[in-house]
Parts: structure tokens; sequence; C-alpha cells
């Protein structure tokens, strides 16, 4: 069985850090994520997806990125249902195992990419921050 999905789009809101009752980290924000077909005359569509994030992944989230922020999330689909005033109702979301930056520096400007330096990193998965730029450089590259 296989359970994963991507996603690429930007933050509806700033996401806010909370802490479960035992002292997790956990954010919760959405991503609108434009549809790749347009019919004629319209507009382009969007999808509003609501991803949840854990731990250190959380609190990278909450650092890093603001409304409009450009995001990739890879993580896996959790559905479930709950019952309001009579009415049983069903939720889907992704729980992010790792999380990118998607815009250009020149973006950064204009705020329509992540908060960070020159030194902060690129993407955060599985418990480690990444950067590339200080792990390599071009001499060390094959192409």
């Amino acid at each position: 069985m296989l359970n994963c999905a991507v996603i690429m789009g930007r933050l509806t809101a700033d996401p806010e850090l909370r802490q479960t009752p035992s002292g997790v980290a956990v954010t919760r924000f959405t991503v609108a994520v434009d549809r790749g077909y347009v019919k004629a005359g319209e507009e382009r569509k969007a999808d509003f997806i609501t991803v949840v994030a854990w731990r250190q992944t959380a609190e990278f989230v909450t650092r890093y990125f603001s409304k409009g922020s450009m995001i990739a999330v890879q993580g896996a689909i959790q559905t479930g249902s709950y019952e309001k005033d009579g009415i049983k109702r069903s939720t889907f979301e992704i729980v992010a195992d790792n999380v990118s930056f998607c815009g250009s520096k020149s973006e950064s400007s204009t705020g329509g990419a992540p908060r960070v330096n020159d030194t902060a990193a690129s993407s955060f998965s599985n418990g480690s921050i990444n950067d590339f730029a200080a792990v390599a450089d071009d001499d060390d590259l094959p192409f």
C-alpha cells in the first residue's frame, strides 16, 4: 500500500505554532494549490488543502513561512470523520513529512517567499535541516 501526497502552493495565512497538552509542537495551515486546467473564459481555480505538521517540522514551518509564501509539502493523506448537529462530516488533510521552500530569493522582497536569511535552510525533512549550499559547492557536482 502507498499513501503519498505532494502539493505546492501558497499559504493562506501565517502558520501558528501550538502545543499539545503533553508539550508536542503542532501547526495546522492551509495551502492554496492552483488547478492545472482552466476552461476558456474562466478564471483559474484553486483547491485549499489543510496540512498538519508536527514537532520540528511544525517549528520549521512557523519560523520560516508566512501568508503568501510558496511551499512544497510531501506527506500522507489522513482522513477522519466527526458528527456535528446530527450530521456526519468527513475530514481530509495531509500530514507533512517534508516541507520545502519554492520561491526565488528575488520574491522574498515582495513578501511572496519565506522569511529567510542567506544562511537558512532550504527544506526540512524527517527531523533534519538540509542546507545544500553548505554541503556541496560547484566543484563537487558531477555535471
